[in-house]
């Protein structure tokens, strides 16, 4: 059987949790209630945190955002610009597809094992907070 299957990378459980830490501590800092979610590379849910404070939209929201990180390996921001393509443009309308900035794939050794997705806050600050915490935690900051 050898050659018919392969492991796949995954964010541990241990490290999404350390990461949705890293954001919370950013949004409290910045003065805003936050979800945040990690996903593996296939975009299910390994961690996920709401604060009390933080809509309720949010939550489904950060979701979305890492899921849309991980399936394509982009930054979420940068939909805003492809679906301006009109090659491109019916992938607006995928349920699941987040066009707005605060998902992030997740890369370890230029593999991606998840996706990061933060809402609560304007766009810039869900970037600015994931931003920080990626590097708190050793991601690189992809853009």
């Amino acid at each position: 059987m050898t050659g018919r299957t392969h492991d796949a990378p995954s964010i541990s459980r241990a490290a999404a949790v350390a990461l949705i830490e890293a954001v919370r501590q950013e949004a409290a800092v910045a003065g805003f209630d936050v979800a945040t979610a990690v996903t593996d590379a296939g975009g299910h849910l390994v961690a996920f945190e709401r604060a009390d404070g933080t809509p309720f939209l949010a939550a489904e929201v950060a979701v979305d955002k890492a899921w849309t990180a991980a399936a394509f390996r982009l930054t979420t921001d940068t939909w805003n610009t492809l679906v301006t393509d009109p090659r491109v443009a019916p992938l607006a309308h995928h349920p699941r597809l987040m066009a707005v900035g605060g998902g992030f794939p997740l890369f370890d050794g230029g593999v991606c094992v998840g996706g990061l997705g933060i809402s609560g806050g304007t766009a810039q600050q869900d970037e600015d907070a994931a931003h920080a915490a990626l590097k708190a935690q050793g991601f690189a900051v992809s853009r």
